[in-house]
């Protein structure tokens, strides 16, 4: 432990160095900020049909999006699981499948498919679906190596095929987690799904592109509000939601019947609505392989020598941005995210308080977030750092918090029945039995920051995107290949060094 901390603080000031970061920098920006806020005062929408009818197709866009992703993800969970694969050979191709679609940001999937198939909504449905097969995939997978082999050898035992073995064995046991899983990725992907429309990919996000062009600030915090109300009421939706689907097994099985055959219904009823209003016909989410893969296909080879030394000094800063925003969002979301935790919060309000905030960070993505910090601070990493901190603190306050609520209770029952005060309690028996948790969250976090810091550069807030946006705009397809490849190697290093690390403390 005192190893890594000392190897995270180095990087952290090497990193910070590198993009020319400083918190003097950082406070000295706050009156632009605040500056640029005051002009988005009040907030006001201009074409209020419009907006709503963009934030439908965004929320649709979402679930469509997840659904398609949970169709695919099946079939490519069992031949990734161990247990459920035909062949060690086609666990590797399947886990490199799915490690290609978390690897590659929603947003560069959604500017490859505005190339093939032009600018509309099935683009960014498209993004949404095959960037979420990489964490459905996986989470799928995980849940089917799960299971409990007992079953599967009473299904055999009466001579059933392996077909049968797997929808009446292991299908049982893993759908649970399948639908946290499938409703946690709406969740996600409605916040994705607002950015896609700053590429062409429709929803709201285009809106908001086109008010933050033209410099009309109020417009823009009024599509920001909206987002914002949207994006809560679903998360309180999915916990709603969640909870009526996770209770214990057995706790109440005609609850359990009535629940999943409802979100079973409502899940059919919402595909099919978003079909029939967004105007994707069965044969678009066929058809779109041809025009993708010769699009895909002018990437290779890939052109590393136009770029030359530029590539991987962009790369460099990409991993920089990530490093210190994680840094800084780690130390300011902790404190959050003990607070936002029911059986550690020093008092009820403390507790709303705390989980309201995180609740209104979350709310607005990062890409949103870099545009702020860019016209208040100017182009460059420091904006791009500033906006992954901020999203930071939503995101791993959430984790934190959910980790300190699932401790042992027994030791802090034994440290109040002693006499401890908060503090003391806190740091006796809260903090030593989260730390763990904390530091798996931790370097989740790195992982997802750098991830979306290759995008950053979209809206000029440093990093490898720049480059990247930028050879795609010039049609220049061999050079986005090789940075394409560049920010590849670069998530898919983080994410299996985090998973080395996350296995020796965790």
């Amino acid at each position: 432990m005192p190893c890594l901390a000392v190897g995270a603080v180095v990087a952290t000031l090497i990193s910070a160095w590198w993009i020319d970061f400083a918190p003097g920098t950082l406070f000295g920006g706050l009156e632009d900020v605040v500056a640029l806020i005051e002009r988005m005062l009040p907030p006001r929408m201009d074409d209020p049909g419009r907006i709503g009818t963009l934030a439908v197709e965004t929320l649709l866009m979402a679930i469509l999006g997840t659904v398609l992703a949970a169709v695919a993800s099946v079939p490519l969970a069992f031949l990734a699981a161990r247990n459920t694969t035909p062949h060690p050979a086609v666990h590797t191709v399947a886990r490199g499948v799915i490690t290609f679609c978390r690897a590659m940001p929603d947003l560069l999937f959604a500017v490859l498919f505005v190339r093939a198939l032009g600018i509309g909504i099935l683009p960014g449905v498209l993004a949404l679906a095959l960037h979420s097969i990489g964490m459905l995939g996986k989470l799928f997978a995980d849940a089917i190596e799960e299971t409990d082999v007992g079953p599967r050898e009473a299904v055999r035992s009466a001579g059933a095929g392996r077909l049968r073995e797997m929808i009446n064995a292991v299908v049982p046991q893993s759908v649970p987690a399948w639908i946290g899983a499938f409703v946690y990725r709406i969740d996600i992907n409605l916040r994705m799904s607002v950015v896609l429309g700053f590429v062409g990919a429709g929803g709201i996000g285009f809106a908001l592109q086109d008010a933050l062009r033209g410099l009309i600030y109020p417009r823009a915090l009024g599509i920001v509000l909206v987002v914002l109300v949207i994006i809560a009421a679903m998360e309180v939706l999915a916990i709603w939601v969640r909870r009526m689907l996770m209770s214990p097994v057995g706790s109440n099985p005609r609850r359990e019947r009535i629940a999943r055959t409802a979100f079973s219904l409502g899940v059919i009823s919402s595909t099919v609505t978003a079909l029939v209003v967004l105007d994707i016909t069965p044969w678009s989410l066929i058809s779109w392989v041809g025009p993708c893969v010769e699009v895909f296909g002018r990437m290779i080879p890939p052109n590393f020598t136009a770029v030359d030394t530029e590539l991987f000094e962009a790369a460099a800063q990409t991993v920089a941005i990530g490093v210190v925003s994680t840094a800084i969002g780690a130390v300011l979301s902790i404190p959050v995210g003990i607070l936002a935790a029911r059986n550690a919060s020093p008092h009820i309000s403390v507790y709303w308080a705390a989980r309201g905030w995180i609740l209104l960070v979350r709310a607005v993505p990062e890409l949103i977030l870099a545009v702020v910090f860019v016209a208040a601070l100017g182009l460059g990493p420091v904006a791009g750092t500033c906006a992954l901190a901020i999203g930071s603190i939503g995101f791993l306050a959430k984790l934190v918090a959910d980790a300190v609520e699932e401790i042992a209770p027994g030791p802090l029952e034994a440290a109040r029945s002693v006499g401890c005060g908060w503090w003391k309690t806190l740091f006796a028996a809260v903090i030593p039995q989260a730390m763990p948790s904390l530091v798996g969250s931790g370097l989740y976090l790195l992982d997802v920051n750098i991830r979306t810091s290759t995008v950053l550069g979209i809206v000029g807030a440093g990093g490898i995107g720049f480059l990247l946006f930028e050879s795609l705009r010039t049609l220049d397809f061999d050079v986005a290949g090789a940075i394409v490849i560049v920010i590849f190697v670069i998530v898919y290093a983080i994410e299996r060094l985090s998973g080395w690390i996350r296995s020796r403390l965790v």
